[in-house]
């Protein structure tokens, strides 16, 4: 066990020292390569930023406003149900675009019901097992300029789902 725990604190630096070998070896200009890279990135950064920005002011509205809340206590007769908290619907619909409105929602429900209540399982495992989908999809799309998304946002969101009811299951079989 020592050896494996060893071996995870210099794998990223032998994978960085092994690129930077392999590319020199190979001929590359690696330091060159790296700032092209970064100054591409940089420019990847300005491009979204307008969606970013759009997108975080969108769910501090919605969330200031008390719309999660009150969407929460519509759906709670069907998430009750179901065994989803109806704490969770807030969670779902932010996580949907922000991961960090999201964060602050998970704070919040840890402090009201406690990180180790069934609710706060849940939102562990929900957080860790679902994705921002509209934000994802968004950046990247942009960043990658793609037009035709397909069947992107149907899987995305199935996954989602799929998310949402192992986090119920798992936290079930925790408490």
């Amino acid at each position: 066990m020592e050896i494996i725990i060893h071996m995870s604190d210099i794998m990223i630096p032998m994978v960085i020292f092994f690129v930077v070998g392999y590319g020199t070896v190979s001929g590359v200009k690696v330091y060159e390569t790296f700032l092209k890279g970064a100054a591409e990135g940089l420019k990847t950064v300005v491009e979204i930023m307008p969606t970013l920005i759009g997108l975080m002011v969108a769910v501090g509205v919605l969330r200031s406003s008390g719309f999660f809340d009150m969407l929460g206590r519509v759906l709670s007769p069907v998430t009750d149900v179901a065994k989803i908290p109806s704490q969770m619907i807030p969670l779902l619909a932010v996580k949907l675009f922000s991961s960090s409105a999201a964060t602050g929602l998970v704070l919040d429900i840890f402090k009201n019901e406690g990180p180790d209540s069934y609710v706060g399982m849940v939102t562990s495992i929900l957080m860790s097992c679902t994705e921002t989908v509209f934000y994802t999809m968004s950046v990247y799309f942009l960043a990658a300029k793609v037009s035709k998304t397909r069947y992107t946002l149907t899987g995305a969101l199935l996954a989602t789902l799929a998310g949402t009811i192992a986090s119920v299951i798992l936290a079930g079989m925790l408490v």
